[in-house]
């Protein structure tokens, strides 16, 4: 599959990419950001998620986690058990606010979605 249309804005980029997280998997900010072009923009690619929750599109954001599994959006949902309850929703296990089996689990979106 491309790269999103570059005529969007990063925030509109980040958001189509996140649609595509298969169910049941995971992924992190940092390779959100790697696929569109923007390695460094990390943090970017968690403001994006975090203006989601404002939008009436479903946007599975609480399938994107830090490199290291870690629930760090996790503040920025309806409850502070949110987004655990939403991973473990769909058979991800997690453990003190870290994903277990995170290797097995992650999609990584430059191999997935590659031409």
């Amino acid at each position: 599959m491309p790269k999103p249309n570059t005529n969007n804005d990063f925030f509109t980029q980040v958001l189509e990419v996140v649609k595509l997280i298969p169910k049941g998997r995971i992924t992190s900010y940092g390779a959100i950001a790697a696929y569109l072009g923007a390695k460094r923009s990390s943090r970017m690619v968690g403001w994006a998620l975090n203006k989601s929750h404002n939008l009436t599109e479903k946007i599975p954001a609480h399938r994107v986690v830090n490199r290291n599994g870690l629930l760090t959006g996790k503040a920025h949902f309806s409850s502070i058990d949110e987004m655990q309850n939403r991973l473990e929703n769909e058979n991800i296990t997690v453990v003190d606010n870290q994903v277990q089996h995170f290797q097995e689990l992650f999609w990584d979106p430059s191999k997935a979605l590659a031409l």
